[in-house]
C-alpha cells in the first residue's frame, strides 16, 4: 500500500465510499444528503489543509485522510484529521496506515498534539485503532450525536500529544 498525496484526479475514486459512508450517517456530522462539490470541497481542503489517499499496486484508492490545523490563530498548533475508508477494503491495515501517516506528517510539521472532536462512541472500531495509535479519550459529549438506529449516542474528543 502507498499513501501519497491526493489530487483532484482520485476524487470520483472517493467520492463513492465517500457519498456511502455520510449517506449511513452513522459515523460522521456531515450532512446525510451532502451533494459532491461540498464533499469536495469539505475533504480536499486548501493548504495548510492536506488530503492524502492509501492506493493498491494497482492504483486502486482504498482510503482518504484529510489533515489540518483543529484551529486557527491560537490554537493553529493543534492538528486534526478525518479518515475514510472503502468499506470494501475494511479490514486490511489502510485506517491504520493513514492514522500513522497523519501521525507522522503533524509531528514533521511541528504541531504540538492532534485532536479528533467527534469520534462517534459506537463506532468502536474507529475508537479502539485510535487507541491503539496512542489516542486518550477526554471527554465525551452526552447524546451529542444522533445515530440512524442507536439514536442519541455520545461524541468522544480524543487526543494525543505529539
Amino acid at each position: 500500500m502507498l499513501i501519497r498525496e491526493a489530487t483532484a484526479a482520485d476524487w470520483p475514486a472517493i467520492w463513492p465510499f465517500f457519498r456511502t459512508i455520510v449517506a449511513a450517517g452513522e459515523t460522521y456530522t456531515y450532512p446525510r444528503d451532502l451533494d459532491e462539490e461540498t464533499g469536495r470541497e469539505m475533504w480536499l481542503p486548501k493548504p495548510p489543509g492536506r488530503t492524502v489517499v492509501a492506493v493498491d499496486d494497482a492504483g486502486t484508492v482504498l482510503g482518504s485522510a484529510k489533515m489540518n490545523p483543529n484551529h486557527m490563530g491560537g490554537g493553529s498548533h493543534i492538528a486534526s484529521a478525518s479518515f475514510m475508508v472503502d468499506p470494501g477494503c475494511a479490514g486490511r491495515g489502510v485506517g491504520r496506515a493513514l492514522g500513522e501517516h497523519v501521525l507522522a506528517w503533524a509531528r514533521a510539521e511541528g504541531y504540538r498534539a492532534m485532536q479528533f472532536n467527534a469520534v462517534v462512541e459506537t463506532n468502536t472500531r474507529a475508537v479502539a485503532l485510535w487507541q491503539s495509535l496512542g489516542f486518550t479519550i477526554m471527554t465525551t459529549l452526552p447524546e451529542g450525536f444522533h445515530h440512524p438506529t442507536k439514536g442519541y449516542v455520545g461524541l468522544h474528543i480524543m487526543y494525543q500529544q505529539l
